[in-house]
């Protein structure tokens, strides 16, 4: 069973890692969160969840204004093939998390270490960065330094790559 949003705050507070989080109606895509702006301050993410031929999976987290260039980005990443995005299973299977709620909060679920994290340098530069907790009806506010921290208790080697143009 996958983690629920409960666990993953109950590890970050394990962690010795404050965040807050504020609830809100479902959110499924960059365009419907932006009407929380005024309210939560910080970085907002946008997150890929990015498979090659291999079947080697990737989870790219960008801000949510960052263009990605798709047909290129697998020489950045690493990947040993042009990308396509994951599929709703292995989505499920290796982060715990749905299409609408894709998150690096979801690297909890990967005990396996199946998926290679890669964040954008540019979203780095944010003090605060927010993403869901793992549902898409909350987003949760992290310092950056703190949400690096998290990924790697994860087992997950964060790479800070610059992603956007």
């Amino acid at each position: 069973m996958p983690k629920s949003p409960e666990d993953l705050f109950a590890y970050l507070d394990g962690l010795g890692i404050s965040v807050r989080t504020k609830s809100h109606p479902p959110l499924f895509t960059v365009a419907d969160s932006q009407a929380l702006r005024g309210e939560i301050p910080g970085g907002h993410t946008k997150n890929l969840f990015l498979k090659d031929k291999k079947d080697n999976f990737f989870l790219v987290t960008v801000g949510e204004e960052a263009e990605v260039d798709l047909k290129q980005i697998h020489h950045v990443i690493g990947a040993a093939s042009r990308v396509s995005f994951g599929k709703p299973e292995p989505l499920m299977e290796l982060l715990g998390v749905t299409s609408g709620a894709v998150t690096a909060f979801g690297l909890i679920n990967d005990t396996a270490g199946r998926v290679k994290f890669v964040i954008d340098e540019a979203l780095m530069r944010e003090e605060i960065v927010n993403a869901h907790p793992l549902t898409n009806e909350a987003t949760t506010s992290i310092a950056g330094g703190d949400l690096l921290a998290f990924v790697r208790a994860t087992g997950h080697e964060p790479h800070i790559l610059k992603v956007s143009a």
